[in-house]
């Protein structure tokens, strides 16, 4: 009995010892990331971000027409410092894993920032650990949960889905060429998830939302295709309005988007679960949108 009792308590404490190790391991690379973005280091940047997200942000960028890589750090204030944070936990599930941190989490905008919660997101690309992106959960609706958190209960990150790695690694999109005509989808849909398709390239996902994001790889002439699916969320009545659109937007400052595409429903009226549609982008548009 004895010797169980001290084989369990060495491996307990390896455990305790790994999620530790795990911790400081993956606190060092966002360290470094984070340095990469305040230095404006590009090349340090490429050596700690994960490959899936190097493309999504190259994507991204080029589909605005601003440059690369100079974009990456255009930032309206530096990423947040884990100086001054709790760690909470780090949890790995296969080639993936999430830290958690509470406390100050100061964005650097102003204002006195108050008790919440950060979980940074990591993959393993089979050397080492690589930073995929953070999550900022706002508390300030759950002050129970700021006290758990503060007194270090946990109880409520097992229900965070951003805190749970999953054990899937983000596949790595495409790279596409540059936009020739910017364009973005908008969607405003209380109470339900919206997944929108353009082009079979550009992937969007909207819940609860009055969003916009822009299309990868934009606009191209000649006719271009939208796919979208609708699901009722969760305590949702099922019976609120909704919009889908597709935008094209002027480089001419001052200038108003086109809107190309419309899928809209009126509050009670029925909604289609999914669909397919298109627009079409005549070479006298695309040349009046870059002012030529």
């Amino acid at each position: 009995m004895r010797t169980f009792i001290l084989a369990s308590t060495l491996f307990f404490s390896l455990i305790g010892g790994a999620k530790a190790d795990l911790g400081e391991d993956l606190a060092k690379v966002y360290d470094i990331w984070r340095t990469s973005m305040v230095q404006k280091d590009y090349r340090i940047w490429q050596q700690v971000t994960a490959a899936h997200k190097q493309v999504e942000v190259r994507n991204r960028i080029i589909s605005e027409k601003l440059p690369f890589p100079a974009a990456i750090f255009e930032l309206p204030a530096p990423p947040p410092s884990l100086a001054g944070l709790k760690f909470l936990e780090a949890a790995q599930n296969g080639r993936t894993a999430k830290a958690a941190y509470f406390g100050k989490v100061d964005f650097g905008v102003g204002g006195v920032p108050t008790d919440n919660l950060l979980v940074l997101s990591y993959v393993h690309n089979g050397t080492r650990w690589m930073y995929d992106k953070a999550d900022y959960v706002n508390l300030t609706a759950l002050p129970d949960v700021r006290k758990e958190l503060a007194k270090g209960d946990l109880s409520y990150l097992k229900g965070v889905p951003e805190a749970r790695p999953s054990g899937v690694v983000p596949p790595t999109p495409v790279a596409v060429n540059p936009a020739s005509t910017i364009a973005k989808v908008y969607v405003f849909c209380p109470g339900r998830e919206v997944q929108v398709q353009v082009n079979k390239v550009s992937r969007h996902r909207f819940a609860n939302a009055k969003e916009a994001e822009v299309v990868i790889g934009g606009a191209r002439e000649g006719l271009n295709e939208v796919q979208y699916s609708v699901t009722k969320l969760e305590g949702a009545t099922g019976v609120e309005a909704m919009t889908i659109r597709i935008y094209l937007m002027s480089e001419i400052q001052g200038e108003n988007p086109v809107k190309v595409y419309e899928y809209q429903v009126a509050e009670k009226e029925m909604v289609k679960p999914f669909g397919t549609g298109t627009f079409f982008l005549d070479a006298a548009t695309a040349a009046k949108l870059k002012g030529r």
